[in-house]
């Protein structure tokens, strides 16, 4: 990958050390055994809900362009306290060089759960290659903006107002180019405006296309002629767009640190405060390459400190195929930890965070390891799926050779989505059976949130050169719950980057609002909170962007509450009665 000797030198040094020393392993709390609370069931609603528009793709993916696409993303585009859904469409190399596809498809939601496609009469007409998708509010007019990234270019569209936007992607400075995948909004330097990350995955020439199956190393799988990449390619730098506040972008990236010297292939990337200083830090998922964890250092720069923290590469030293990823506290201690998908024969990622020592990579005594071994990882999410108060973990998979369904014994093109619920002594039980209605596709970037407004999160998925899947979440519980929806004022409108902490009985959670994630997808930006068997919150805290601080107190659950910087409650909405 052409990368500088003494970097491949001191990550040699490192990687061996972790390899041979002993595994120590942080105890796992004393939290009480998950209680036998009955399992959600999901049931797939796209097609009655109207999800009609395919995601593109050929079906021989024979250049690596061809099968990295799919972001999913949730929006309420007009504010009318509904999510919207976006899915990225993809392209196939014909269809690209006769002028490519519109890069991403809006559905608004209607009544009854049924979404009309408005793209057109919304104006999201650019065409490309749509890889990616990332949701926030750029100019703080009270309106989410959307960003796609793609192949040989991206988006940037300012919302108007009901659901009308406008291409303001020349105008702003931010059309990037190259291969863009990740994209995630935070507003990295505090001064209220929202900035912009973009990782970038490999030089990929449409008009040198490299023979399919043509290099015994870079271009076969197990003996098998697939499509060639990454290994063999060269990679592609990371750009940092700052907010001026005006409407335009500058790029920074290599001024703040994190441009990515090395070129490694970047893929899915958040932001998150991993050490409760107030300031959001990135992580970034490099596919064959270590991870980046880059500490905000208060100054508008950054220091990648992946690989001091622990939080670069496996618990064995060894870099991995990482796609997803997802912060989340699912220990209830207070940190954040991260959780990574990988490619196949090579675990998911589960780092624990251990504060001023660092991060634990704890995937085995976990338990999760072993299920995610054999399958290629994509989108995922830490979400409570039984609003027990506990973060789970859903992961969707599905390989990127077609081809592989010819050798015997191996993982299939088609995979299986997993599920795995928290136990609450640090480890989980793999419940994906509940999933196995739902029919294997080969998917890509999953989104996160409550699409029906009914306090249980609810999962969008895009399969490659399918119709997209929407995972209706049924609960079949009587747990609490309860979903906030910030405005800041002070700080950025969307409120990125603003923690609430939730005491409810004895149990304190935490969550953050974050925009781009998973695997290169959007989440819904309100935070949803389940709260088990107690039905009022004796404390929530929210620490805003600006560094300002609100307490409320015992407030009711099973709300949808919507909280102004410095004014408070200003809306609640009574989810349905349990």
């Amino acid at each position: 990958m052409h990368k500088l000797l003494s970097v491949v030198l001191v990550f040699s040094v490192i990687a061996c050390a972790q390899a041979t020393a002993p595994k120590k392993h942080p105890p796992t709390t004393s939290a009480p055994a998950a209680p036998k609370t009955p399992l959600p069931h999901f049931v797939d609603v796209a097609r009655q809900a109207g999800l009609t528009v395919s995601h593109i793709s050929s079906p021989e993916k024979k250049y690596i362009v061809e099968s990295m696409s799919g972001g999913a993303g949730l929006i309420d585009c007009d504010n009318d306290g509904k999510l919207d859904i976006l899915t990225v469409n993809g392209s196939t190399v014909e269809r690209f060089r006769q002028g490519g596809d519109p890069m991403i498809t809006l559905y608004h939601q209607d009544a009854d759960l049924k979404f009309t496609d408005i793209s057109k009469s919304a104006g999201l007409t650019r065409k490309g290659w749509g890889m990616g998708v990332a949701v926030a509010d750029y100019d703080n007019d009270g309106l989410p903006d959307i960003y796609v990234t793609g192949y040989g270019g991206n988006a940037l569209y300012r919302n108007l107002g009901n659901c009308k936007f406008e291409d303001v992607t020349d105008k702003a400075g931010v059309a990037a180019g190259g291969f863009s995948t990740g994209a995630a909004w935070a507003d990295y330097d505090r001064d209220g405006y929202v900035d912009l990350f973009v990782s970038r995955y490999v030089h990929f020439d449409m008009n040198k296309l490299p023979d399919f199956g043509s290099d015994e190393k870079n271009c076969r799988f197990k003996g098998v002629a697939v499509q060639c990449g990454p290994w063999g390619m060269i990679g592609e730098s990371d750009f940092l767009f700052h907010n001026r506040g005006d409407g335009t972008f500058e790029e920074v990236s290599k001024k703040a640190g994190v441009d990515d010297p090395n070129h490694y292939y970047g893929l899915g990337a958040v932001w998150g405060d991993y050490d409760n200083d107030g300031w959001p830090d990135l992580y970034v998922a490099n596919d064959t390459g270590p991870n980046f964890l880059y500490h905000n250092q208060h100054d508008g720069t950054f220091e990648d400190i992946g690989m001091l923290s622990g939080a670069a590469v496996s618990a064995d030293g060894e870099m991995q195929g990482s796609m997803g990823v997802d912060w989340g506290d699912y220990l209830n201690e207070g940190r954040v930890g991260i959780f990574v998908t990988n490619f196949t024969e090579q675990a998911d990622d589960l780092y624990r965070n251990l504060g001023a020592q660092g991060f634990s990579a704890v995937s085995w005594p976990s338990k999760l390891a072993q299920p995610t071994y054999p399958l290629v990882g994509w989108g995922t999410a830490f979400f409570d799926m039984d609003n027990d108060g506990w973060l789970d973990i859903f992961v969707a998979n599905g390989h990127v050779y077609p081809q592989v369904d010819s050798i015997p014994g191996g993982a299939h093109y088609r995979q299986p989505m997993q599920l795995f619920r928290n136990r609450r002594d640090g480890s989980f039980e793999d419940v994906s059976s509940v999933l196995d209605s739902i029919p294997l596709e080969s998917r890509r970037g999953a989104a996160f949130g409550d699409i029906n407004n009914d306090g249980n999160i609810d999962i969008l998925l895009i399969n490659v050169g399918e119709l997209p899947t929407l995972l209706l979440n049924q609960g079949g519980n009587k747990n609490h719950r309860v979903l906030f929806k910030l405005v800041g004022s002070k700080s950025n409108r969307s409120a990125i980057g603003a923690r609430v902490t939730v005491k409810a009985g004895k149990l304190t959670q935490f969550n953050e609002v974050r925009a781009g994630g998973s695997y290169i997808s959007q989440n819904d930006p309100r935070l949803h909170f389940g709260l088990g068997t107690v039905s009022k919150m004796s404390e929530v805290e929210i620490r805003w962007p600006s560094g300002k601080l609100e307490v409320l107190h015992d407030v009711p659950a099973d709300f949808i509450y919507t909280i102004v910087e410095g004014q408070g409650i200003q809306q609640k909405t009574a989810l349905p009665a349990l």
